[in-house]
């Protein structure tokens, strides 16, 4: 993939302190992915949050969207944004994405945050995802892929609670249209596989995984805390979408993570 340099515009970049790299996720962009959790994050770090290819205002690339081609990109607008080693914190598809970047810069990335993620689509995300694309080329109805995503995004018990008028919002805002590139970047599902390269992660790595997840159930979580030596594993008590029904534990997870990496660690690599 080859994106025109000239064409991708600034990403975000807030706070002070040690460099904090997002990856959002596929059909989404860093204010729908992090948006209510990243002014905590800024307190104790620089955060940096570029959209994907296909999503804000960053155009598609010519050819496919790949894993390798997606991280190097990533990487690519954290040091635009003068960041020359960071910590990367993934959502969903940007675990996966986080992971290959750890492994191809190496001396650039001090440690991982995985929430909602995964390392390869099982059966049950394939059929997740497959679905997603069916309804979304269904433009004569976009009500029922909105009403599909409000079923799997958000946890049952957090779906239970919404009154009749949070649930119209919620389907108005799905309606609303998805970014240009989000079927590019679902379609990277069918080639997406990290399992091999999670043995070779060495930086702190935490694993934040939801309970009530019905996109990348707890088994994927699991397999990330299992695969990556020395993870850490915690658990949240929601759906999916950890921004909209959990922004405070999800940020005192993550900040309780950076503020205990040390200052002087070196990124795997490096002599």
């Amino acid at each position: 993939m080859d994106i025109d340099a000239g064409l991708i515009p600034a990403p975000l970049k807030v706070g002070k302190g040690p460099g904090l790299l997002l990856a959002h996720g596929a059909g989404s962009d860093i204010q729908d992915s992090y948006g209510p959790v990243i002014e905590r994050l800024s307190a104790v770090s620089t955060v940096v949050g570029p959209d994907f290819p296909g999503s804000g205002n960053c155009p598609l690339p010519q050819g496919p969207l790949t894993l390798d081609g997606t991280a190097d990109y990533l990487v690519a607008s954290a040091v635009r944004a003068g960041l020359e080693s960071f910590t990367i914190s993934g959502f969903s598809m940007g675990t996966a994405v986080a992971v290959r970047a750890a492994t191809r810069h190496r001396e650039r990335v001090t440690g991982l945050i995985l929430s909602s993620g995964f390392a390869y689509p099982n059966s049950r995300l394939r059929l997740v995802i497959d679905t997603w694309r069916a309804l979304a080329r269904d433009t004569g109805n976009p009500r029922t892929l909105a009403s599909y995503l409000s079923l799997v995004v958000g946890g049952p018990q957090w779906l239970d609670g919404r009154t009749p008028e949070e649930v119209e919002e919620q389907l108005a805002l799905f309606s609303a249209g998805m970014p240009a590139g989000a079927d590019a970047q679902l379609a990277m599902f069918d080639h997406i596989d990290v399992r091999e390269d999670l043995r070779s992660i060495s930086v702190p790595t935490l694993v934040v995984s939801p309970l009530a997840d019905l996109i990348t159930t707890p088994l994927h979580s699991r397999e990330l805390a299992d695969g990556i030596p020395h993870a850490e594993l915690v658990t949240l008590d929601c759906g999916h979408a950890i921004a909209a029904e959990r922004p405070e534990a999800w940020a005192e997870a993550m900040t309780k993570f950076l503020t205990a990496l040390p200052r002087t660690v070196e990124p795997a690599g490096r002599p």
